[in-house]
């Protein structure tokens, strides 16, 4: 939605920026009273702590079950807020958000099927996206355990959905006209993605990293980050694909 992200207390005359704290409350005085001060802007994100501490910290006194809920629930609402345009400027992709969406689902076969019985491999994983998800750091494809290797294509099949609903709505905002060759990237794109989620995102995680691999190139290229073959090298990684 578009919003006006700069604002100014009308009570004691504090300004401060919505983009960056998510709150209509005057920061110094508690207010509710205030006025934008700068042009509307589109805004999907709204700022979120990932922290997962306490429930690292409960580690050896709950059940690896009742973590894995904590867990979930934590993941999911990081996930449910974090957009990717911030005051019409589109962010990135990032790992702590791919790490927060890998939790979120492995966490919910752990919490929710009963019937999932985990051996040592499967909970080392689990633990190893608990300590490390809040710090961007993702587990590589070749340590994704067999049972597990479909909560990360979901995941990241998920996470790229949204990724490319926010990355159109920035286009659109900017007026941005795609090329014929940059709307067939995006379009392939999400061909590949509707079949990971057909799948139920059981891929090879080697696959879904390369997914994420092409978002980030496409979204380089329609930003002009100055990375002129972004578009073309995500095109080839495409063609591999099929």
């Amino acid at each position: 939605m578009k919003i006006r992200g700069e604002r100014e207390c009308t009570e004691c005359g504090t300004r401060w920026s919505y983009y960056e704290t998510g709150s209509i409350d005057c920061p110094a005085c508690g207010s509710l009273h205030s006025v934008g001060i700068d042009d509307r802007a589109e805004h999907t994100d709204q700022p979120v702590s990932f922290d997962l501490t306490s429930i690292r910290n409960a580690i050896n006194d709950v059940p690896t079950d009742e973590l894995a809920d904590r867990a979930r629930d934590h993941c999911r609402e990081f996930v449910r807020q974090r957009g990717f345009v911030s005051g019409g400027d589109l962010r990135d992709l990032t790992d702590t958000y791919l790490a927060a969406a890998e939790l979120h689902h492995v966490a919910d076969i752990i919490a929710r099927e009963s019937s999932f019985a985990l051996d040592e491999r499967e909970e080392l994983y689990f633990l190893s996206l608990l300590r490390d998800a809040d710090t961007g750091t993702r587990p590589p494809a070749d340590e994704v355990p067999p049972p597990l290797r479909a909560a990360r294509g979901l995941a990241y099949a998920n996470a790229i959905s949204a990724y490319r609903r926010d990355l159109r709505t920035w286009l659109d905002e900017r007026d941005r006209g795609l090329t014929s060759t940059e709307r067939a990237a995006l379009e392939t794109l999400g061909e590949h993605v509707t079949r990971v989620r057909m799948l139920d995102g059981d891929i090879e995680p080697p696959v879904a990293d390369r997914l994420v691999e092409i978002t980030r190139d496409l979204a380089d290229g329609l930003r002009g980050a100055g990375n002129e073959d972004a578009i073309s090298r995500a095109r080839k990684q495409l063609a591999e694909l099929e």
